[in-house]
């Protein structure tokens, strides 16, 4: 899997991942960016509420729970630039019971997302190609 990130207009990136999906990221005014996408670290909150929910939904699939409107809520605290914490909060519905419930809060914090946040993923660094 492939995701580029392409320099638009100061802080400003186009961002485009394998499969044909675009998005733009960039730092809001104050931070001296004109604020046409979210942050980067946003985007991370973000990544983290839609895959804890997709992995809900897909749990409760394979049990046969209806799981409804379910809404998954991500707050962030910042310290400086950097995400210190982030509270996930799960909007279940009121006909589940709470064997069900149980459950669901212990695989929420089983989604992808949440475990390479949680923990050590490597990531390394590198220059390629040729110069620009």
């Amino acid at each position: 899997m492939k995701i580029v990130a392409r320099r638009r207009d100061g802080f400003a990136h186009e961002v485009d991942v394998e499969g044909g999906h675009e998005l733009v990221v960039d730092e809001p005014a104050q931070g001296g960016g004109t604020d046409t996408g979210p942050r980067p670290t946003q985007l991370l909150g973000a990544s983290l509420a839609g895959c804890t929910a997709i992995t809900i939904e897909m749990y409760a699939e394979r049990k046969g729970w209806d799981v409804g409107a379910l809404e998954v809520t991500v707050d962030m605290e910042y310290e400086g630039a950097t995400p210190s914490s982030f509270a996930v909060h799960l909007a279940l519905p009121a006909e589940l019971d709470d064997e069900q419930r149980r459950r669901l809060v212990a695989i929420a914090a089983r989604c992808p997302v949440h475990r390479v946040i949680a923990g050590e993923t490597p990531i390394t660094v590198s220059e390629r190609g040729e110069p620009l």
